[in-house]
């Protein structure tokens, strides 16, 4: 998976790298970071794998950007709590790819880090 940023340094913050993507690409990674930030408002930002990162208890979720999707990363457990909803997309055992040609699910990440939250806080 090829990434679409535009530039060759590494970030070392969610500024840097999403400052790296184009103008359109740049809106879609903005709304995923506030929707986080609602969902999981204790969780601390951090790149980690090269991908925005968010850490409450350890790694909660990474995102990002490709040349064609979304990637979102929410742990094995999240992507089995919520396989129904992720029927529709390219998923592994960790993870999803959200097409930026169809219309990005906020709301079902919303649930996800909400549920990533409810397991890291148990």
């Amino acid at each position: 998976m090829k990434k679409a940023t535009s530039t060759s340094k590494i970030p070392t913050t969610i500024d840097e790298y999403i400052d790296g993507f184009p103008v359109d690409v740049q809106k879609v990674l903005k709304k995923v970071r506030v929707t986080i930030k609602k969902a999981a408002p204790q969780a601390e930002e951090a790149i980690k794998y090269q991908l925005p990162t968010y850490v409450q208890n350890g790694n909660l979720v990474h995102f990002g950007a490709f040349k064609q999707h979304l990637g979102f990363y929410p742990t094995p457990s999240a992507m089995a709590a919520f396989e129904a909803d992720l029927s529709p997309y390219k998923r592994s055992k960790g993870s999803v790819q959200f097409p930026f040609d169809q219309t990005i699910p906020y709301e079902l990440i919303t649930r996800m880090v909400k549920f990533r939250v409810s397991e890291v806080t148990a």
